[in-house]
C-alpha cells in the first residue's frame, strides 16, 4: 500500500469516527432531553443515553485530535499503525464483553435496570468501533 493511500484511508476512518461520535452525542442527549421534558424516570434509558453521549464525545474528541496529527507514514510507522489497529479491535471486543457482563449482572444478579441500560450502551458503542476498525483493517490490508 502506498503512503498516500494509507493516509487517505486513515483520514476516512477518523472522519467516520467523528460522524459516529457526533451521532452518538446527539442521540444520547436527545434521549435524555425527551425523558426530562416528559418528566419520566427510566434508569435503563437514562444510563443507555448517558453512556451513548459520553462515549460519543470521547470518540469525537480522539478522532478530531487524530485528524489534526495525521501525517504520511513510512513503512515502520505503517506497520506500527497496523498493529495498533488490531490491538484496538481486540480491545473493542473486550469492551463488548464488559458490556455483556454489565447486562448479565443487571439482569440476573442485581435486577438493576440502570446496569442493563449501561451494558447495552457499551455493547452498541463497542460493536460500532469493532465494525469501523475492521473496515479500516480491510482497506489497508489489500
Amino acid at each position: 500500500m502506498w503512503a498516500d493511500t494509507l493516509l487517505a484511508a486513515e483520514r476516512s476512518h477518523l472522519l467516520r469516527l467523528v460522524l459516529w461520535g457526533g451521532a452518538s452525542v446527539l442521540t444520547g442527549t436527545a434521549l435524555l432531553a425527551v425523558l426530562r421534558v416528559r418528566g419520566q424516570r427510566s434508569p435503563l434509558l437514562e444510563l443507555f443515553a448517558l453512556v451513548t453521549a459520553v462515549w460519543g464525545a470521547v470518540d469525537m474528541g480522539l478522532a478530531t485530535w487524530g485528524l489534526r496529527s495525521l501525517e504520511v507514514r513510512n513503512l515502520a510507522a505503517a506497520t506500527r499503525f497496523d498493529r495498533f489497529l488490531w490491538l484496538n479491535v481486540g480491545l473493542d471486543m473486550g469492551y463488548v464483553m464488559v458490556g455483556l457482563t454489565l447486562l448479565i449482572i443487571g439482569w440476573r444478579g442485581a435486577r438493576r435496570a440502570g446496569l442493563i441500560g449501561a451494558g447495552i450502551g457499551v455493547i452498541v458503542q463497542a460493536l460500532a468501533l469493532v465494525i469501523l476498525d475492521l473496515l479500516l483493517a480491510g482497506q489497508i490490508s489489500r
